[in-house]
């Protein structure tokens, strides 16, 4: 086993932990992360070699880079020393290689000159290889973390590590530039936050040839970024307007043609997923979704409020055919709570997931009002993590489960009741500056 450190982004600390062990699990390489301080954006693990680096990092979006570890001081005269006892080892494998020095500053930074000296002050490697800043064939990086008191910044490190670059991650290739909800072609007022909407793909497990469903489409957030992993995405959702768009070139097909993903979009469905079309044999492999709160409008399925009222209408028709065969029909919809959605939600993926397939959607929480016991539970779903983004007053919770066999002995909970939800709806248009009264 080799050290590597991870140098991480300054973004949802608390969510680290539940990426960086699904990568490493999605990859079946094992990545101890018990000793993850959500303060410090250093940390060393362990690892077979260069390429689990790699993988686990790849496709990171809350981590910059990850360096195979060479020393560690925390002043210059300590990390040389390090170097020169720990990796001597090293400087004659790379001694020929093309390279050149990078420098990494945590709330601090260096002059050109004194980057200049700091490079100088390596001249024991004894590299014989060529400089090249455009495409060296190793990259060798120092990275400095700055301890800041009250509005100053520190002039000297706290620590300094030296390590020779392994991979930087999606995050800095790039990737949330890319998915920006400002340079999409199709967005709405429900659009997700293009950051997370990547985290939780890799969350949940999302990977190249996978089947992977958001019952909630919407304008189809989660869909372009599973397909940006590789993923076959298939959505649905019950307001038809949503899936349409506003026309041949602002819909959710065209933000697949923006991202160069069309040939791995399947479809989107407009549908209730509680009275689904699929059939029994269809295999989804992840699913990803931000159901609907029911905080602006109520939730609705299809179904009728008084059924035997309904039921009267059967046989109504309208020019000779029958009502609810015309394609211009519009099916009537009942309330629903999303105590209810949840509790069917997990019911879905129960059925459809395959063992070890993960289920990842997001729920609403007043902060001063939660307990534990809200969250739903399946018997056949062990919840993995419970991540929460918080906003003042209520957060909203991605809540991860994994199916597992049949020897998983869970039990089913559906602790997020009907009052539950009309506090959260009362508080949330009165800014949760008091209780509701139940």
């Amino acid at each position: 086993m080799k050290d590597y450190l991870i140098y991480f982004a300054q973004a949802y600390p608390n969510f680290r932990r539940a990426e960086l062990e699904s990568l490493a699990d999605l990859h079946k390489i094992h990545l101890d992360l018990s000793n993850h301080d959500e303060k410090n954006p250093f940390m060393i693990v362990q690892l077979e070699n260069d390429d689990q680096a790699k993988k686990i990092l790849e496709r990171s979006i809350l981590a910059r880079g990850i360096y195979e570890l060479w020393g560690h001081g925390t002043t210059y005269e300590e990390l040389h020393n390090d170097v020169k006892e720990k990796s001597p080892d090293k400087f004659e494998i790379y001694k020929h290689k093309t390279f050149k020095f990078n420098f990494e500053g945590f709330m601090g930074s260096r002059s050109r000159n004194e980057r200049v000296q700091i490079i100088e002050s390596f001249g024991y490697l004894a590299f014989k290889g060529s400089i090249d800043l455009k495409n060296p064939q190793e990259i060798y990086t120092v990275l400095e973390e700055y301890k800041v008191s009250g509005m100053e910044k520190a002039d000297t490190p706290l620590n300094i590590w030296f390590g020779r670059q392994i991979q930087l991650s999606a995050r800095m290739n790039n990737i949330l530039d890319k998915y920006e909800l400002k340079r999409r072609k199709y967005i709405g007022t429900t659009s997700f936050d293009a950051e997370l909407s990547l985290v939780t793909c890799n969350v949940a497990q999302v990977g190249p040839g996978k089947i992977a469903y958001d019952p909630f489409t919407g304008t189809g957030s989660f869909l372009v970024t599973a397909a940006n992993f590789g993923a076959l995405p298939i959505g649905s959702d019950i307001d038809v307007r949503m899936l349409k768009g506003k026309g041949p070139q602002c819909n959710i097909k065209r933000n697949f043609k923006q991202y160069g993903t069309l040939g791995q979009y399947i479809d989107v469905l407009t549908m209730d997923f509680t009275n689904h079309a699929f059939r029994p044999d269809f295999v989804i492999d992840t699913i990803v979704c931000d159901p609907p709160y029911g905080v602006r409008e109520g939730l609705r399925v299809c179904g009728a409020k008084n059924p035997e009222k309904a039921a009267g209408r059967e046989h109504h028709e309208i020019d000779g055919e029958k009502a609810h065969l015309r394609r211009d029909f519009i099916p009537p919809k009942k309330p629903y709570e999303l105590a209810n959605l949840l509790h069917d939600l997990l019911q879905f993926a129960a059925d459809r997931l395959p063992v070890d397939g993960r289920l990842a959607f997001w729920m609403p929480t007043a902060n001063d009002d939660f307990q534990p016991n809200i969250i739903p539970q399946h018997k056949n779903l062990e919840l993995l993590y419970n991540l929460e983004q918080e906003f003042n007053k209520w957060s909203r919770r991605l809540l991860v489960y994994v199916k597992r066999d049949e020897s998983y002995n869970g039990e089913t909970i559906n602790g997020l009741k009907e009052q539950n939800i009309k506090n959260f709806r009362e508080r949330y248009f009165r800014g949760f500056n008091e209780q509701s009264r139940t």
